[in-house]
């Protein structure tokens, strides 16, 4: 580790900028980093930016005021993840509509609402499907099972969001300086490092795949110094015991079965096109937003709160006037203070 902060070091004294920005991409990067104090160990030179890397941060609060809406309608079962459920929307949140009486249930497999609905014949069990591509292929098997046992009180609310677009959008915007990525692991697994490819050669930012160990997001920060000096912009890989430039072809391949690309809108980002993944036809009967007519508007942000500028990298938590004072893990005010990945909730517990 000692070895590996002055190689850092040295090869940051061979830029000549004043500062380089790195963005990692992941929720769990963000928590690995300030649970074991990298940024403290790096030069001042070098900045480490948190993106739009928590499935539970970007989902949008009109998506969140949806489930709501769904958790109040008659004989009906709401099924998701832990995260998603104290998350604050306009008016109310999961949570509180448990409170009142709503079934909202936790499972930590989509699989998990396939036994809700078979258990419970004559309720409707909505799954309200959230995260990037690691998830996707499970949310997608959930579909083909249902599909192929004839479950027809099964429905999906789809709030996938997919990882390359919205690294696209936040070069293109060009509001933050991104001199590289620190690219995910866990998504990277199923899609492979060579989905990065576009960002190395039409943006010209070198990007690596890193893992979680402090040592494996040390030495990802230390292949992307080394590409900057070289005057470089690749695709490499530093999680080379689990990621491939391929990915996991049988785990795309059942995403796309079910799923096609669509327009989404991301917490702090907006609509990103091709971002979202959404039914495909032959699947439209466990459509929940058709099924219950769901309708998704535009809904603001809660006043003061500044997740959609941390999702960004355009703030960090500190900066939100709302950080430590009104917005706790206990009384959150918006979605990166809620989730275990939000990088709000990572400074609160490690940064101060």
């Amino acid at each position: 580790m000692k070895d590996l902060v002055e190689t850092i070091k040295s090869l940051s004294d061979m830029i000549p900028s004043p500062t380089v920005s790195f963005m990692e991409v992941c929720g769990t990067h963000t928590m690995a980093i300030w649970r074991h104090g990298l940024r403290a160990m790096l030069p001042e030179k070098i900045k480490l930016l948190s993106g739009p890397g928590c499935p539970v941060c970007v989902t949008s609060p009109a998506q969140i005021d949806a489930a709501v809406a769904l958790a109040r309608e008659p004989e009906t079962v709401i099924v998701t993840f832990g995260d998603m459920v104290r998350v604050p929307g306009t008016e109310s949140s999961l949570e509180k509509e448990r409170a009142r009486g709503a079934d909202v249930r936790v499972v930590y497999s989509p699989l998990g609402a396939l036994d809700l609905a078979k258990a419970h014949p004559n309720k409707r069990v909505v799954f309200i499907a959230v995260g990037f591509e690691t998830t996707a292929p499970l949310t997608a098997t959930l579909a083909r099972q249902a599909q192929g046992e004839g479950v027809s009180n099964l429905f999906i609310f789809s709030a996938h969001k997919l990882i390359p677009p919205a690294m696209e959008a936040l070069l293109a915007g060009g509001d933050v300086r991104i001199d590289g990525f620190l690219c995910p692991g866990h998504v990277s697994t199923v899609i492979g490092a060579q989905s990065y490819e576009f960002i190395a050669q039409r943006f010209g930012r070198p990007c690596v795949v890193a893992g979680f160990e402090p040592g494996d997001i040390l030495l990802a920060i230390k292949m992307l110094l080394q590409q900057i000096v070289a005057g470089r912009s690749v695709v490499e890989i530093q999680y080379t015991r689990c990621v491939s430039p391929e990915g996991n072809r049988r785990a795309q391949r059942c995403t796309e079965s079910v799923f096609a690309p669509a327009d989404a809108v991301w917490r702090g980002l907006g609509t990103i096109p091709g971002s979202g993944l959404r039914l495909r036809p032959e699947f439209f009967f466990l459509d929940a937003e058709s099924r219950f007519g769901v309708k998704l508007g535009g809904v603001e942000e809660p006043a003061g709160c500044s997740c959609g500028s941390v999702l960004r990298g355009r703030m960090t938590p500190p900066q939100c006037p709302l950080f430590s004072t009104t917005c706790t893990p206990e009384t959150p005010i918006g979605p990166c203070m809620v989730s275990s990945e939000g990088a709000c909730a990572a400074f609160y517990r490690y940064g101060r």
